[in-house]
Order: structure tokens, then sequence, then C-alpha cells
């Protein structure tokens, strides 16, 4: 097996918002620094994901200093927000089949998001009191996660979106995946493969396909939804009636990655 490098590393701060495209990274107990600790929610608390609200792939997000900066695509509409801002204000906020507790950011920001997508939403954060394991099913060792859909990370080989654009039309970047980690070499779902890699002192563990959504089919840029990927993806990538591309990963360690690592195979499924 060729050598894999680690090739791209993705943060999305918000869920469901415009992703950060880093050389170096911090892995955390939660998965990457910054990742998903924070996410909008509706009046009932419950999250709101492109899948329901396309034009949530129109707020683009930067890391700047000690900022996030949001910028809305078209309308060219933006705020700031310093990465300590946050109320004492804590809701009960519902992801998935999970209820976690969440603090309130600030009313400007609940005010700029809901005149940005057109939704009463309010914008929430993870503290580091609130727990939320990884489904015991899948957990090693009582894992945690932030408000990503249900594990810390998600990898995808370089070699399995080129194989995906060379069956369609129009060739996809990789922002349709939304994934942690990209890396080259190897043959295409390679990463399907692999039972632990190691980069650096981190262990990963792929312990889930990961089973795709509407998401993948919203162009990042416009917001405007299409048949593909998910048609050429049915057609080849259909496990137990589930679309897979990619794999979720939990992991033991923490520290420092950057593009350029090796992803050290441990041991092979």
């Amino acid at each position: 097996m060729s050598k894999l490098f680690l090739s791209e590393i993705f943060i999305y701060p918000v869920k469901s918002l415009g992703g950060i495209n880093l050389k170096i990274s911090e892995v955390e107990p939660r998965g990457l620094r910054y990742d998903r600790r924070w996410m909008l929610v509706d009046e009932k608390g419950k999250f709101l994901t492109q899948r329901i609200y396309p034009q949530m792939a129109l707020i683009s997000v930067e890391l700047e200093d000690n900022r996030l900066e949001f910028n809305h695509t078209t309308t060219g509409s933006s705020f700031a927000l310093n990465l300590e801002e946050v109320t004492n204000n804590e809701i009960d906020v519902i992801i998935w089949n999970d209820k976690v507790i969440a603090n309130i950011v600030s009313e400007k920001a609940n005010e700029w998001f809901s005149d940005t997508l057109g939704i009463k939403c309010r914008l929430v954060y993870m503290n580091d009191n609130t727990i939320r394991p990884v489904d015991k099913n899948y957990s090693h060792n009582n894992e945690v996660v932030s408000f990503a859909d249900a594990f810390p990370f998600l990898i995808i080989g370089q070699s399995s979106l080129d194989d995906l654009n060379s069956r369609l039309q129009t060739k996809l970047p990789m922002n349709r995946f939304r994934p942690n980690l990209v890396f080259t070499g190897g043959e295409p779902f390679a990463e399907d493969r692999i039972k632990s890699f190691s980069i650096g002192d981190i262990t990963f563990y792929p312990v889930k396909p990961c089973a795709r959504c509407v998401v993948t089919t919203i162009d990042q840029q416009t917001g405007i939804k299409s048949e593909e990927p998910l048609r050429t993806l049915s057609t080849y990538r259909t496990f137990n009636n589930k679309i897979n591309f990619g794999q979720n990963l939990i992991h033991k360690g923490t520290g420092f990655i950057s593009v350029g690592d090796e992803l050290k195979i441990i041991e092979q499924k």
C-alpha cells in the first residue's frame, strides 16, 4: 500500500455553516479545536441544518485572531464574534436524539443570524462542562463529541473523491462532503479498509461508515440543490439501504496535526 499523507484539514465552527481550511489544528477530546462548538437552534432549541435550510451554505466562516467572522456570500452582510463571547444563559438544545445543555452566545448574534437566514433562531455554544457521549455501540472508551452529527471526525481519501468524479459529468469539490480530514495516497475507499491509524502520537479508529444525506447535493457556493452526487453514489456505494462515503472516526490522544503528516496504518480490517 502506498503511503498516506494528510492533505487537508477542515473545521466547521458553527454546525452546518461554511468550513475553514487549516494547515495545522489541535486535536482535543471532542475533535478538532473549535469544530462544531457552536450551533444554531430554533425557538424550541432544535438544531438547524442545511438539510432543511440550504441557505445556511451561503454563510462563510473565517477564523481571524480571536474572532469568528461570518459573511453572507450573496448579500455581503457580515458579523464578527469574539471566541470568548458567551452568556451564562443556559438552555436545553436538541441535536438528533441527544438533548444537551448549551449557552446562548449573545442577543446580537441571534438577531444577525435570524435576519440573515430569515428564520427565528439563536446561536448557542457547547461549554466544556457539557458531555455528549459518542454512541455506545461504537465508542471504545467513553469518547465525547461536539455538535457534530455523531462522531468527532470524518475522514475521506482524495482517491475516493477522484473515483466519484470520474463517474460524474460535473466534478464536485470535497466541500460537498464536509470532512475534517482528507488524505492522499492509497486506492479509492482505502479509508473503509483501515481499522486504526496514527498521526504523530494520536491514534484514530474508523468505527462507522458515513451515511450520506441531501447536504451532499447542495452547492456550497450557491445553496442550490441537485440530484448529484447521491444519484451516482447510489449505484455503487449503497450498503444496507444507506449511501456511504467517508468514515467516522474516534480517537485516542491529543496534540497538533498538520497538512503533510503521514497517516501510519496500525491495523487493517
